[in-house]
């Protein structure tokens, strides 16, 4: 069985890699962005079996069947709760929620082995996934940030909030007064938790409150310099493979 993982956070893959080791299944192959992903398929076979992300560092795993036909099976590894996927949970495709439960990968194994699905089907349920993604169904995200300040508690609201960032391995806010507040997790986790029609990740660094953005400049190799009405301590650019989605976010 020829099976490769497509995951940005290299600690999770790893971590996926020997858990399939313990069932006997050899990882030939690790990907780690949208990019990378796509130069591979062009010129390697394509495996039996992919373990996908859903939201890579260079955007949605999706993007790559968009360029590439892609024959083979997939399983999601997905931080998406399962209220959102639910509707999707089909014999073509299955999805395991981080952390990753052995006994669960265990069945998503067992289930490929017993049907591999066909491409057409496969394809229609990516769509589909794609779509309620794009637009959840009565999804709840996050409203509000508590911040401890010495003995006290800062409550923060997310419309007060111009943009997260990460910086030396650490995440941040950046507040409408101009303030900086350390917070936990990643960039990755506070992507799922914020409402996309007012959050978007522009790049591996930054994501931005579509209320902040004070103005667009065109930038170098395609891409966007976004100038936000008090954070002025980086550069904030939209990647280029992330332009377009931009540009459909903010119409």
């Amino acid at each position: 069985m020829h099976v490769i993982i497509i995951e940005d956070e290299k600690p999770a893959a790893r971590r996926l890699k020997r858990m399939l080791a313990m069932l006997d299944i050899e990882v030939n192959t690790m990907l780690h962005s949208v990019e990378e992903s796509l130069n591979w398929f062009q010129n390697n076979q394509h495996p039996d079996l992919i373990f996908l992300d859903i939201q890579l560092s260079d955007g949605l795993s999706f993007e790559i069947f968009e360029e590439i036909p892609v024959k083979s099976a997939i399983v999601f590894t997905t931080a998406y709760d399962e209220y959102a996927l639910k509707a999707f949970k089909l014999n073509s495709i299955d999805y395991l929620l981080k952390p990753i439960d052995e006994d669960e990968l265990k069945v998503a194994v067992d289930k490929y082995k017993k049907q591999q699905p066909e491409k057409s089907d496969l394809q229609v349920n990516i769509d589909e996934i794609r779509k309620l993604l794009i637009n959840p169904i009565d999804r709840k995200y996050k409203k509000r940030f508590t911040i401890k300040i010495g003995q006290h508690i800062k409550i923060i609201h997310t419309d007060n909030i111009e943009c997260l960032y990460s910086e030396n391995k650490a995440t941040y806010i950046h507040t409408n007064e101009n303030r900086n507040y350390l917070i936990d997790n990643s960039l990755e986790y506070w992507q799922e938790q914020l409402n996309p029609e007012q959050y978007f990740r522009v790049n591996r660094t930054f994501i931005v409150h579509i209320n902040a953005i004070k103005d667009i400049i065109s930038y170098t190799n395609s891409r966007l310099k976004l100038i936000l009405h008090s954070f002025t301590e980086q550069e904030i650019i939209v990647s280029r493979e992330r332009v377009k989605d931009f540009k459909n976010w903010i119409d």
